[in-house]
């Protein structure tokens, strides 16, 4: 038997049994499609969310109050007996290549101003969180290097709360009140969108000291840092952890560095598009059954069939490869079609929800089609045997 017969013997058997065949392809398609959307869609959100992640920069270190490793978790929130200070942040600059040290105090705080009030987020930042952050000032300035125990009261306005409270008047030199006291605006940043749900728009900045004295605190929640890009890291950790604990007369902070951030929320996010792939590969599964249920039906229908090539001459091997070969195909094209309908599925999901990120990685499509190529060899593995080894004379005697 050459290449051309066990082409034509392929196609007519599956030609003949159009709806069964169709059925079967159908099966195997929904199976693929299902887990081409999901993965996409996974991976949408992993590389949605690390982009964000990463968009201040990759060379940030955070310090917290509190030891995590004795702890169980940073008691920064809720007070330490040897809080991270803002004298702690200004004795950081002596460790080399450190580029921008920004003391972090947040809270919530009713803001005042031209007869009208909102409550919204108050952050208290040092005066390097723009270059420390990569955010842009769209007019005026940020807040400049004060006394760092008693800063002058001054306001930088985000760009949704400038809106809110002034509209198109210019805000700058105006007088504001934040938490009953009064503070005089001298910047408004640029727009800046929200970043994994915090609106960044939507807060004003003071100076940490001020902050610290509004929610009656005597530490900071955080400490950030950024180095020189290129730079050891741990060799900056180890000069940060020197400098603390110097001061602290031991180690109660937690030092943890933008990578290991972002090494487990890679990991975090390796597991969510697994686990809606695998959700996917359910109906992979139920595909397979329906190849290995449809090729025993089909055998039990062309044992005349298989008796006959047999009494010409066709090898055991041979009748294997041919119901082989029809699994296989039957599982390729589903496969394809599969890929098709999932990509076009994710397009069409995107377009009309722009919020929600997909994308669909080439690996994953050759990985999905190849494991519809697996699926159809391994489901007609049974049946293909079943029909290679009947007795050629038994089964020209169904007939």
């Amino acid at each position: 038997m050459n290449l051309s017969d066990f082409s034509h013997l392929t196609y007519s058997a599956i030609y003949t049994q159009r709806l069964r065949a169709s059925l079967t392809i159908l099966g195997i398609a929904i199976g693929i499609a299902s887990v081409v959307l999901l993965t996409s869609i996974g991976e949408g959100i992993h590389r949605f969310v690390l982009t964000e992640f990463t968009q201040f920069g990759t060379t940030l270190i955070k310090i917290t109050p509190g030891k995590v490793s004795t702890m169980g978790s940073s008691i920064g929130v809720f007070g330490n007996d040897n809080p991270l200070t803002i004298e702690d942040s200004e004795a950081l600059r002596r460790v080399s290549h450190i580029k921008a040290i920004v003391p972090t105090v947040v809270g919530n705080a009713e803001i005042e101003a031209h007869g009208r009030k909102r409550r919204t987020l108050v952050t208290g930042v040092g005066p390097e969180m723009p270059k420390a952050y990569v955010f842009q000032i769209a007019s005026g300035r940020f807040l400049p290097r004060d006394q760092i125990i008693s800063p002058r009261a001054f306001a930088v306005l985000g760009y949704k709360l400038k809106q809110e409270l002034f509209g198109a008047s210019n805000p700058l030199g105006q007088k504001i009140r934040i938490g009953g006291e009064n503070f005089r605006v001298i910047g408004v940043m640029e727009q800046k969108g929200q970043v994994l749900g915090f609106d960044l728009d939507d807060t004003v900045y003071i100076p940490a000291a001020r902050a610290l004295s509004m929610y009656n605190r005597e530490g900071l929640m955080e400490i950030n840092l950024m180095y020189e890009e290129g730079r050891d890291e741990q060799q900056i950790v180890s000069s940060i952890k020197r400098v603390l604990t110097a001061r602290h007369g031991r180690e109660d902070f937690t030092i943890v560095t933008q990578q290991q951030m972002l090494d487990v929320m890679d990991d975090i996010l390796n597991i969510l598009t697994f686990a809606v792939a695998a959700l996917g590969s359910i109906s992979l599964l139920v595909g397979s059954v329906g190849i290995l249920t449809i090729m025993l039906i089909a055998i039990q229908e062309r044992t005349a069939e298989i008796g006959l090539l047999r009494a010409l001459g066709a090898r055991q091997t041979q009748v294997l490869w041919i119901f082989l070969g029809e699994a296989t195909i039957l599982s390729a094209i589903g496969g394809l079609l599969g890929l098709i309908f999932g990509i076009s599925m994710a397009q069409l999901l995107h377009l009309l929800f722009p919020a929600l990120p997909v994308h669909t990685p080439l690996q994953y499509v050759l990985l999905a089609e190849g494991i519809a190529i697996m699926i159809g060899l391994l489901s007609g593995v049974l049946p293909a045997r079943k029909a290679a080894n009947m007795n050629p004379v038994d089964a020209l005697r169904t007939e």
